[in-house]
């Protein structure tokens, strides 16, 4: 038996440095024929990766400062030329695989399938960044703006990638996703610089309709935020159940609307009180019955 274990272990040790040499020259044998073209597709790899992110850094350059020059606004052109460098990164290191004669065809594939299912994930997410993007594009409000979008109504102070932040008449703060706006309509208040007030008021059918006109023309002549252009109109409108209805119009600055609007109303309800014109307002007449009751005996 010891003869036996002494005679096989060198037997072992042989193997094992047949093994080594047999490596030692087929890494060597690869070396030498396979080497050089390692190395050079290396280098190829390289000089496309610093060419490819060159190329990329003027591209991303330029592209920004054409869009910063043109109406689009600057937070969305550095985005936009964000997006373009990222592009361009990812077809170099395609290309420096390609040069490294890796298969890229599956890897583009996974890549695919990948962004499919974080769309998918994101569905919501990517529609606000779409819309926000139009939003900017297109600017159907900007900053400071009074408007009614997404369901929320008041001043416009940021309008982000994915969102709108909005500020009520009570001071509220409001964040509207960008999706909701523009999958609805849009009320700018503010996107004209002259906005028209349109008042309508009644009188009694046994008031001086032509007396009443003229009190209405003077009252708004009288006014001084009233623009001369376009010129106010006052017009019978309609003869309703109850009243003789006018359609009292002026033009004027955006930023006036408001208290014009409400300074009109009372200086024409007190100028008609005291001119004896009259206001109707519905009224109803309640009859009671009262039925003979019985009696008690």
């Amino acid at each position: 038996m010891w003869l036996l274990a002494q005679e096989t272990k060198p037997e072992k040790a042989d193997d094992a440095i047949t093994r080594l040499h047999d490596f030692y020259n087929t890494a060597s044998k690869f070396l030498i024929d396979q080497g050089p073209i390692w190395l050079t597709n290396i280098v190829f790899a390289i000089v496309v990766l610093i060419i490819g992110w060159l190329i990329a850094r003027v591209c991303r350059s330029l592209f920004a400062r054409a869009l910063k020059g043109s109406r689009i606004d600057n937070t969305l052109a550095g985005f936009l030329a964000n997006i373009g460098y990222a592009l361009i990164i990812c077809l170099v290191v395609i290309a420096a695989l390609n040069q490294l004669g890796i298969n890229t065809t599956s890897l583009a594939a996974m890549v695919g399938a990948a962004g499919l299912a974080v769309g998918l994930a994101l569905q919501s997410s990517l529609s606000n960044f779409a819309s926000g993007i139009m939003l900017i594009m297109f600017r159907p409000f900007g900053v400071g703006d009074f408007v009614e979008a997404g369901g929320a109504t008041g001043i416009v102070l940021e309008v982000h990638i994915f969102h709108t932040v909005l500020r009520t008449v009570d001071n509220q703060r409001i964040v509207v996703p960008n999706g909701t706006i523009t999958n609805a309509v849009i009320t700018n208040y503010t996107g004209h610089t002259t906005r028209m007030v349109e008042l309508v008021i009644g009188c009694g059918y046994n008031d001086d309709i032509r007396a009443v006109k003229q009190f209405f023309i003077e009252t708004l002549e009288a006014d001084s935020r009233i623009l001369q252009e376009p010129a106010l109109e006052v017009r019978v409108f309609e003869l309703g159940d109850s009243s003789i209805n006018f359609k009292v119009r002026g033009w004027v600055n955006t930023s006036d609307w408001w208290p014009t609007r409400c300074d009109l109303l009372e200086e024409i309800k007190i100028g008609m009180d005291a001119r004896g014109f009259h206001i109707p307002f519905p009224q109803r007449d309640v009859h009671v019955y009262q039925e003979n009751q019985p009696q008690a005996s």
